[in-house]
């Protein structure tokens, strides 16, 4: 039976990093292109779609806590379909309907594109006909509360879980969020095993798009007036399709006519090779900012995290980036009590803090995650929580030190601003260097989307005050 969506609403919300960002975009886009209406609110909605993250346990907490709380909405409307997809679902499975039995759908990434045919099983109160590749009804259960429908049909449950080796999302339509910047993602899954990472086991094995296609994209979304562009990937710069490589696709992104910033995240140190470099300093477009993912400071712990590259490889990448473009900003990633994590390993890592000087760290405490292979390490290496949470502790204390020194060296410097939305005091703009700095400064919100050379005049440590200067904002690096 086919159902009219013409006048159904739907609502996502994502949680995790930049892909799943990008991924509810995708969902926003093929849920619209089918008639869907995207409201702002749960409430608003008759399908609300929360999209995941399984990276660590807490964002996975914080998703059980979330949709508890829309299942009081389905309390109040039994026929609001609500859906987890993403990382999580993919990871969790049917073990997530035992959890949360008010959940209609679950997803994984790769089954986007179906998105709105199985919405409408879902909503048409039926199973399917014969058995399908992929998805399966779990079981029919009561509504928690009131009429099970005004029809009497009992509901069902779709599991959609398969990974498919094929699917990149070509010829998608995402619905971006910001007319300002846009993600582009070029890959999809990881090869590398991280022994502490889930990512594999939850997108499956990297998948690269096509080239062209890829550029495609870029030049609609110059067309739609957007002109600065991130690159999306589980490891990024090891993007690989026949015989184009990351520094050839990201040089011919940024030589896309209208595209005035170019980024890309998140890379490999293995991957930041001179051909990359070269690329990064010749480009105009491409900014002058990395983040490159250090992890721990020690050998020991990155041979057990399966990193494949020591403390003095990842030295070399550094020094070969700044010395190719002085003005390189830097961030990274970094996890401390992972299993069998020393003191003095973990000094290490402050030592490589210090030594390095990051702009910015992304600093994490271990998680364990069911399905890698950190969890089959001894019970006796896995460091007590209280220790972890005392290192991380004193990293962010280390970490925010260093930022505030870079930040407060930096004062009355005069940076491009890319304005991005109002911020929260009134009078007031946010926008970004190229540098990826966050500057507030007074403006008004006519403003957004355009650059501004803006004098950095103060900082909070992790952001500037600026106020907006008489200097022609230039194409490129100013």
């Amino acid at each position: 039976m086919e159902m009219s969506t013409k006048s159904l609403r739907a609502y996502v919300e994502t949680y995790g990093c930049q892909m799943n960002i990008s991924d509810g975009e995708l969902m926003e886009g093929v849920l619209e292109s089918h008639g869907y209406r995207i409201v702002d609110r749960p409430e608003d909605a008759d399908v609300v779609i929360v999209n995941t993250c399984a990276i660590r346990e807490h964002a996975e907490q914080r998703v059980l806590g979330r949709v508890s709380q829309l299942n009081g909405l389905k309390l109040e409307r039994p026929e609001l379909v609500i859906g987890v997809t993403g990382c999580m679902a993919q990871r969790m499975g049917d073990d997530l309907l035992e959890r949360a039995p008010y959940i209609d759908l679950v997803m994984g990434p790769d089954g986007y594109r179906e998105l709105p045919s199985h919405l409408q099983r879902l909503r048409a109160g039926g199973g399917l006909q014969g058995e399908e590749e992929g998805v399966r009804p779990v079981g029919k259960v009561p509504l928690q509360s009131g009429p099970v429908s005004k029809t009497g049909k009992r509901r069902i449950q779709l599991s959609v879980l398969d990974l498919d080796p094929r699917e990149n999302y070509e010829g998608l339509e995402q619905r971006r969020r910001s007319g300002v910047a846009a993600w582009i993602p070029i890959q999809r899954g990881c090869d590398h095993r991280c022994t502490y990472c889930i990512v594999p086991y939850v997108r499956g094995p990297e998948k690269n798009r096509k080239p062209d296609e890829v550029l495609r994209e870029v030049e609609e979304v110059v067309r739609s007036g957007i002109s600065e562009v991130t690159l999306l990937g589980q490891t990024v710069n090891s993007y690989v399709h026949d015989d184009w490589a990351f520094p050839r696709l990201l040089r011919a992104v940024a030589r896309v006519p209208g595209i005035r910033r170019v980024r890309f995240t998140s890379p490999h140190p293995n991957d930041v090779t001179p051909e990359l470099v070269e690329v990064m300093a010749e480009e105009p477009a491409v900014c002058e900012q990395l983040h490159l993912p250090a992890q721990s400071g020690n050998d020991r712990t990155l041979k057990r995290m399966v990193r494949r590259y020591t403390v003095a490889t990842f030295l070399e990448k550094v020094a070969m980036v700044r010395s190719a473009i002085p003005d390189i900003s830097l961030s990274t990633d970094i996890i401390v009590g992972f299993p069998g994590e020393t003191d003095s390993e973990f000094r290490d890592t402050l030592d490589l803090m210090r030594t390095v000087r990051f702009d910015d760290a992304f600093t994490y405490k271990y998680s364990l995650r069911d399905g890698t292979p950190a969890t089959r390490l001894p019970e006796s290496d896995f460091v007590e929580l209280n220790v972890a949470q005392a290192r991380l502790e004193e990293l962010i204390e280390v970490s925010r030190g260093i930022q505030a020194e870079i930040n407060e060296s930096e004062i009355g410097r005069v940076d491009e601003v890319l304005v991005e939305r109002e911020a929260r005091d009134p009078g007031q703009m946010l926008g970004r260097t190229r540098r990826n700095k966050v500057v507030a400064f007074p403006g008004s919100p006519e403003i957004v989307g355009s650059y501004v050379p803006v004098e950095l005049t103060a900082t909070t440590g992790a952001t500037f005050r600026g106020e907006k200067v008489a200097i022609p904002a230039t194409v490129g690096r100013v």
